[in-house]
């Protein structure tokens, strides 16, 4: 706590020192905070004018009064309380380092996962191509976005709406969906916004630590069993974001990825390691032993080593109604020769926003997931896993960038310890597992 209290204000100081180099606004930049709210590929409208290397600083922090319960077929959860969490606090450095070209760089103060700070990732964007030569390729950059760096992938869109560790101001609700489709990994990206259109392709190695070692060893062993399978990432996007009339917004896309290495093809849904928003869910007492649910319990990985998976998000915005919505599928296997297993999520929130500038909104979110893991050729289809979320709340901004928000929430898994056996990520007490109660958060994002 005494970490994270010195990290936001040497944050606070740090953004004090830069204030006279952050005269000159951001290009091409999604602002944090009300403002950024909505807000999916940056657009190519741009009206700031470089003119010398800039440098902004921002910063995120979140706080949480969390009055959860939870409980299992087996009734061996320890007690939860009801109390305030461990805050988190992001650092942010947005650098623009010539015209039409800036840096992001994300670093965590202090998270659910790593009580010490640790870099997130960052990235660098270019919307111009003017340090080759003024005016170079113009007319193809009009319409195109170059990232290149080792940060979060351009998969779907609700990566657009969650929670990344402290920034929680984009996301209405405290947690983000339970296949949370996040990862950080070296990638090329072009983005290209043709009008109305969206049309993204990006390549990663799938690697959520990059190294050149290429041997296999098992977790926390020194053994060599062989060599890895590493085999390039591919990603896309398609879709369409068009604003009908003052009122009325529309946006479709569909986004796809295949990860096809057994030793780099797992990161997905594992890849986020800030940990996830609900604390201490789902641990239990094993004959005396305490035993910790892990710091992403309440999320779901399908643990496929080789994964494929695609994504359709509709999102429609009517006056201050929102809608956005989720259908996500995810096929693969951790080993060679295995049949494939195959999970389904599908997500839906409604938000509606009102006041005088809109600071205040009321919305609910419903997500599912059910499928079955692979298993071994010859062998019997393992029984059906099936997780299923409710969300109610609501929010205020106090200012564009102080944020109050309020949830219930209410998450069951279904009755089957032959379907939650045993293992590292998985175990049996989840077998008709449950989740409840209210959660408060205060956000600051600048």
């Amino acid at each position: 706590m005494k970490t994270n209290i010195k990290s936001f204000i040497l944050l606070i100081a740090l953004a004090m020192g830069f204030q006279t180099i952050n005269a000159q606004e951001t290009q091409y930049f999604r602002q944090a905070g009300f403002d950024g709210l909505n807000v999916f590929e940056t657009k190519k409208s741009n009206d700031v004018e470089f003119k010398k290397l800039a440098i902004r600083v921002g910063g995120d922090f979140a706080i949480q009064f969390q009055g959860l319960n939870h409980s299992n077929d087996m009734n061996n959860l320890t007690a939860i309380g009801s109390n305030v969490n461990l805050p988190t606090a992001n650092l942010n450095f947005d650098v623009q380092l010539a015209d039409g070209v800036r840096m992001h760089l994300r670093t965590y103060l202090s998270s659910k996962h790593h009580n010490e700070t640790w870099v997130k990732g960052g990235y660098i964007q270019m919307d111009k191509l003017d340090f080759i030569k003024e005016g170079f390729w113009e007319g193809l950059m009009n319409i195109t976005s170059i990232r290149v760096g080792v940060d979060q992938l351009n998969y779907g869109d609700a990566h657009f709406r969650r929670s990344d560790n402290a920034m929680v101001i984009y996301n209405p609700f405290v947690g983000n969906y339970i296949m949370d489709s996040f990862t950080v990994e070296p990638f090329i990206e072009f983005v290209f916004q043709p009008k109305d259109f969206i049309i993204v392709t990006g390549i990663s190695n799938g690697l959520l630590n990059p190294t050149v070692n290429n041997v296999v060893t098992p977790w926390q062993q020194t053994n060599i069993v062989g060599e890895k399978d590493l085999k390039v990432t591919l990603y896309g996007k398609l879709g369409i974001d068009r604003q009908v009339n003052e009122a009325l917004r529309v946006r479709l896309t569909g986004s796809f990825i295949s990860e096809p290495g057994f030793s780099n093809g797992n990161h997905l849904y594992n890849g986020d390691r800030a940990g996830s928003r609900y604390y201490n869910l789902f641990n239990y007492n094993n004959n005396g032993n305490f035993v910790a649910g892990g710091d992403f319990a309440g999320r779901f990985n399908p643990g496929f080593n080789k994964n494929f998976s695609y994504q359709i998000n509709p999102f429609i915005k009517y006056n201050g109604l929102e809608f956005f919505g989720i259908y996500e599928v995810s096929k693969g296997s951790k080993a060679k020769g295995n049949v494939q297993g195959k999970f389904t999520q599908f997500g839906s929130e409604v938000i509606y926003r009102f006041g005088e500038k809109n600071q205040f909104y009321i919305g609910g979110r419903y997500n599912s997931v059910n499928g079955n893991r692979d298993y071994v050729t010859g062998g019997t289809q393992p029984n059906k896993q099936k997780i299923t979320r409710t969300n109610f709340g609501g929010g205020w901004f106090f200012t564009k960038n102080i944020l109050m928000k309020v949830e219930y929430v209410n998450q069951s898994y279904n009755s089957d310890t032959n379907a939650w056996s045993p293992n590292a990520w998985t175990p049996a007490v989840l077998s008709g597992a449950k989740m409840n109660g209210f959660v408060v958060e205060a956000a600051i994002s600048f």
